[in-house]
């Protein structure tokens, strides 16, 4: 007979051209094994702020790739992507809402994993790095100020392939997160589920004393907190870590 006991199960839904949350998330776990991660891709190819782009996170999209994670019996599902963060945090809200109708299960998105770090760790002025075109930048400002967050510098490396924000070097981010940590921000945020800004947040927290929430990290932290399991290890942003 199959054992009763098993792992928290946090399924993901990815972008197709994302080769950056599997492999990170599952470092970011270590050694766990009491979490296990499984994913499912929708096609997602490009950011831009046009009607080809935005219709790449359509909700009936959303719910297939949810359906069959469902199938897996997770825990817990999540939209790794941070479409929410420009087409506004009530767009997530709504996606969430049908996919736990449809599935039965918990779920949560880049975007909204954010928003609840947010309010959790009090952070209303942040410092934004992303990967994207400056009109993308944009909009993820006037969305994030309706929800109350005032983003006080970002910085943007004008790329809208997907599939290259991957190979951003730790080297590429480190200046302009030391600029953005400059304007002493309550948190500096790599936003972007496909951007390795994990990879340097202890560097950038040790450095500069700001804190650091990055979107893959962020995610993750999310998808643990609403399955009830221990969170992260603090060199990948101390305010997502495990409280003794």
């Amino acid at each position: 007979m199959p054992s009763s006991n098993r792992p928290v199960r946090i399924g993901m839904i990815v972008p197709s051209s994302n080769t950056c949350l599997e492999p990170q998330s599952y470092r970011i776990l270590g050694e766990r094994k009491d979490v296990t991660i499984h994913f499912t891709r929708i096609p997602v190819t490009r950011i831009a702020l046009d009607d080809s782009s935005d219709k790449q996170f359509d909700s009936a999209v959303m719910r297939e790739a949810a359906g069959l994670l469902a199938t897996a019996d997770v825990d817990v599902i999540a939209w790794n992507g941070t479409s929410g963060s420009w087409l506004g945090a009530a767009h997530d809200e709504e996606l969430v809402r049908e996919i736990t109708e449809a599935t039965g299960i918990p779920a949560t998105t880049s975007t909204l994993a954010y928003m609840e770090a947010f309010r959790t760790f009090g952070a209303e002025r942040i410092g934004m790095f992303t990967p994207y075109t400056e009109d993308v930048n944009n909009a993820v400002i006037e969305a994030y100020a309706r929800e109350g967050i005032k983003t006080v510098d970002h910085r943007h490396l004008d790329l809208s392939d997907n599939e290259s924000f991957g190979r951003v070097t730790d080297a590429e981010m480190l200046p302009g997160s030391l600029e953005l940590a400059a304007s002493n921000p309550d948190a500096l945020i790599y936003l972007c589920t496909n951007l390795y800004g994990a990879n340097i947040a202890a560097e950038v927290e040790e450095t500069t004393g700001v804190a650091v929430l990055d979107s893959v990290a962020v995610t993750l932290w999310h998808c643990l907190k609403l399955a009830g399991a221990p969170l992260l290890s603090p060199q990948w942003g101390r305010l997502l870590a495990e409280i003794p």
